[in-house]
């Protein structure tokens, strides 16, 4: 496993559950099922969503919950983030994306329009299934722009528009704080970005066994969107604009 993902860090045969044990992470749901079976619908729904969406089975007992810590240097932890379900998993990069946290370069698109210069890339430039990770999106309006926020009901807000793809589910995306605007040919004032923003749009390629079996043998995948905004400087509102968008990523299975 370690030499398939790269990993370099020494891993931890946690023999008899201890080191899980200690930090009180042991996952229950493992004996319950040996006890009750997949009968008990709700044993078996957990079972399903923190174990495994097999069969109860002696070889998942002792396990922990699945999740991720994140550790300063001093050893204390900063984060902790436990999956809601099991085969989904957060990728590290896009937990650093979360935090404010900048990570390793990767390739990125730029486009520059008459209002804004635009970065985009994706958090990871590998997949596999069951990752939750981000599509990142650089946004800096050019001097004296300004481009929507949430709340400027009457212009286009600066939005990411992905097209449907059946592997991929979209979690709710959350925008910077900003600010209120006052436009005086209109005598209004409307929430708005002045400065640089970054906006994330946290995604997950589904880890069904369904999809998985479906994208068996495919080496990349590949999204498609716009961003679309609306800019106006101290004297005109410009028409909305739609920037059409690609990422691709590229496909690795699990390793078993």
């Amino acid at each position: 496993f370690a030499d398939a993902w790269g990993i370099t860090f020494p891993m931890l045969s946690d023999v008899g559950s201890e080191v899980i044990e200690r930090f009180d992470l042991l996952n229950p749901v493992p004996e319950w099922g040996l006890e009750d079976g997949v009968e008990d619908p709700d044993t078996a729904a957990a079972f399903r969503t923190i174990v495994s969406v097999t069969r109860p089975d002696e070889r998942f007992v002792g396990i922990a919950f699945p999740g991720t810590f994140m550790l300063a240097a001093n050893g204390l932890v900063q984060e902790r983030h436990f999956e809601e379900f099991y085969i989904e998993r957060n990728t590290i990069s896009s937990v650093l994306l979360r935090l404010g946290e900048d990570i390793e370069p990767v390739a990125a698109t730029q486009v520059s329009t008459a209002q804004i210069n635009l970065t985009t890339y994706s958090s990871n430039p590998e997949l596999a299934a069951g990752n939750r990770f981000s599509l990142v999106l650089s946004i800096e309006p050019l001097e004296d722009m300004h481009v929507y926020a949430p709340g400027a009901d009457d212009y286009q807000v600066v939005s990411l528009n992905l097209d449907s793809s059946p592997y991929i589910r979209e979690l709710p995306m959350t925008y910077p704080e900003s600010v209120n605007y006052y436009f005086e040919p209109f005598d209004e004032t409307v929430p708005v970005y002045l400065e640089p923003i970054k906006l994330l749009q946290e995604l997950i390629l589904d880890g069904e066994p369904e999809t998985q079996r479906a994208l068996r043998g495919q080496e990349s995948i590949t999204l498609t969107g716009t961003l679309d905004y609306q800019a106006c400087d101290d004297a005109i509102c410009y028409l909305p604009t739609s920037i059409p968008l690609s990422w691709t990523m590229q496909l690795r299975g699990l390793v078993r």
